[in-house]
């Protein structure tokens, strides 16, 4: 058998198995609704199933709230169509220091 025919053989079986695969779940997924096995509950039984999970308690507002009296409010208000680098002074360059000039070379002959 060639390599070529081994690569098609090997293929094949693969998409054999996944075909049954994907039949073995839609068997399994038709029969999951057909019959469930479950009646619904009588009037006597309180009905409506619900959650079987506790509550977490009354919702409480978030913390964050509205800014206290005391706090310090921004110097610069972001409201516009303006960058905040256009609303605060620009400041001033350090200069750069002066290099230090070399001396004289010596050539020695």
């Amino acid at each position: 058998m060639s390599p070529d025919e081994e690569l098609m053989v090997i293929f094949g079986a693969l998409h054999l198995v996944a075909l049954l695969l994907g039949v073995v779940l839609f068997v399994m997924f038709l029969r999951s609704e057909a019959g469930s096995g479950r009646r619904p509950p009588d009037e006597e039984d309180g009905g409506g199933g619900g959650n079987d999970r506790l509550g977490g308690g009354p919702k409480t507002p978030p913390s964050g709230g509205i800014p206290l009296p005391d706090a310090e409010q921004s110097r610069h208000r972001l409201r516009s169509h303006e960058r905040l680098r256009d609303l605060r002074p620009t400041r001033e360059r350090r200069s750069a220091p002066e290099p230090v000039r070399p001396g004289r070379r010596r050539v020695t002959h």
